[in-house]
């Protein structure tokens, strides 16, 4: 496993040659070291990507040529797929089946962006239609410059994906700061695409801890955009420092997403989908759907079933070939902040159906929790809890249900199930939500907009919408005719 810097085509060590500790969160115990980066590399890795995107090596050149390095770079992940999803599992603690299954979208991403950037070339220089015949406009798309790509931990190959196949793909240099808690895998990353033969500077990663890595990288004035997925508070100080020289931002942010669950369901699938909305990759999802509303007339057939399958998932070692199964959560931290949640849900009055308490032994695991008996005020009903943790109300109407969900300061996701879909497609559009699904919780698509409205960030990754994060637009506009303008200097008769 790799442990140094990537920047301007080469591994080297941080500038003060600090170190960060990596532990595997299943065994507690520290397992490598990565370089630590601060402000002197940030500005090392910045000064490679500036001076690679100026140069034009990247930038300049055709979307088919680009096309051609993000085509191999999905194949080099598709090839190391097994090796990239053990790092995976052993860096951020999700079980090895969900890592391989990332792997594929991973490398799917780039395989979409190869698409979309040959495409690029296809909508350079378009004509307007103008009222005016002596005048030509066209439409260009040019990169938007030096991206400052900071990602999370729950996902940390798939988020660098996201941000680092559109904006090649546009034709951008990139640094990317991954968490400091799971940087294998974007070390790996790194490799691949050198390997796949970007030039220098176009790519960098440089490791380190938000305080000393990340924050250099934000206000950093040779960085024309920031894409940042983390929390709220963090989004916050990203878009702070952007306000100093008026930067590009992309955010993806928190969530605490609504499922409703109305009264003519099918039990086995609302339970299903339930499970899989909260406790996929250990419940530690933006999207997760983590607030449950199940109407009145169903409840009494949802909830005991839903525990008694909950009951069934293992709690262990992530390779294992138990199924269904989950992981330990990503860090001491992470899993103090989950259990003082559900402490406070107990000290509030809520009711635990199953689950809430750590398993005995050494990994950072918690059991997948629900609580009945919730109220609306109830802090793990209004708060990002980021593990496996569920809060269950009930409601009598489809208006009651409504306000309900959208009584909250995100709207990242939500989710409806009913056999009605005239209900349903009613509830899609007063949803406050950026994503929205009907009959199941969490499918994501590289074709398909992601983002939220409200504290859930601002903008759209994914899609076309994800290419156009990283492109400016430039209108270039001709006169077309020898015909003298006349506004100043009246032609002589």
């Amino acid at each position: 496993m790799r442990d140094k810097l990537y920047i301007n085509g080469k591994w080297v060590p941080s500038v003060e040659g600090k170190r960060i500790p990596v532990v595997n969160p299943a065994t507690e115990e520290v397992f490598h070291h990565v370089s630590a980066a601060t402000a002197p590399d940030v500005d090392l890795a910045v000064k490679a990507a500036r001076d690679s995107f100026d140069s034009g090596v990247w930038s300049s050149i055709s979307g088919a040529d680009r096309a051609k390095c993000l085509r191999e770079i999905s194949k080099k992940l598709t090839e190391k797929k097994e090796e990239l999803a053990k790092i995976e599992t052993q860096d951020c603690g999700k079980p090895y089946r969900e890592a391989a299954w990332d792997l594929d979208d991973v490398a799917g991403c780039f395989s979409y962006y190869a698409d979309l950037a040959e495409e690029l070339d296809k909508k350079q220089n378009k004509p307007l239609k103008l009222p005016d015949a002596r005048f030509k406009t066209v439409i260009q798309y040019s990169a938007v410059g030096v991206v400052g790509a900071i990602i999370p931990w729950n996902y940390p190959l798939l988020m660098a994906a996201w941000k680092v196949a559109p904006a090649l793909a546009a034709g951008c240099s990139v640094v990317l700061k991954p968490s400091e808690l799971t940087p294998l895998s974007a070390l790996e990353l790194a490799a691949i695409i050198d390997e796949a033969g970007v030039p220098a500077g176009v790519f960098n990663c440089i490791t380190g801890l938000g305080a000393d890595c990340g924050a250099p990288l934000t206000n950093h004035r040779g960085v024309d955009k920031l894409a940042f997925t983390g929390s709220v508070d963090t989004g916050r100080r990203v878009m702070q420092a952007a306000t100093a020289d008026i930067k590009n931002v992309t955010l993806e942010l928190g969530g605490k997403s609504p499922f409703i669950i109305f009264d003519d369901v099918d039990v086995t699938q609302a339970v299903e989908w339930i499970m899989f909305g909260c406790f996929w990759t250990n419940g530690q999802i933006c999207s997760s759907t983590s607030r449950l509303l199940i109407q009145e007339g169903i409840a009494a057939k949802v909830l005991p079933r839903l525990a008694e399958e909950t009951k069934k998932i293992f709690v262990g070692d992530p390779f294992t070939e138990r199924d269904p199964s989950m992981g330990p959560l990503v860090s001491d931290g992470q899993l103090k902040r989950v259990l003082r949640y559900i402490q406070l849900g107990k000290d509030q009055g809520a009711t635990v159906l199953t689950g809430g308490d750590r398993p005995s032994g050494k990994g950072f695991y918690v059991q997948p929790t629900v609580f009945v008996n919730v109220r609306p005020d109830m802090t793990i009903w209004r708060e990002e809890i980021f593990g496996p943790v569920l809060s269950v109300m009930t409601f009598k109407t489809e208006e009651e249900a409504i306000r309900l969900a959208n009584d909250t300061v995100f709207g990242l996701g939500g989710a409806v199930m009913s056999d009605d879909r005239t209900r349903c497609d009613r509830v899609v559009k007063a949803l406050r939500a950026g994503i929205v699904w009907i009959n199941c919780s969490q499918p994501c698509f590289v074709q398909a907009p992601w983002g939220g409205m409200k504290s859930s960030g601002i903008g759209r990754e994914l899609g076309k919408w994800g290419l156009k994060n990283y492109l400016e637009v430039k209108q270039v506009t001709s006169y077309e005719t020898k015909d003298p303008w006349g506004w100043f200097i009246k032609s002589k008769i």
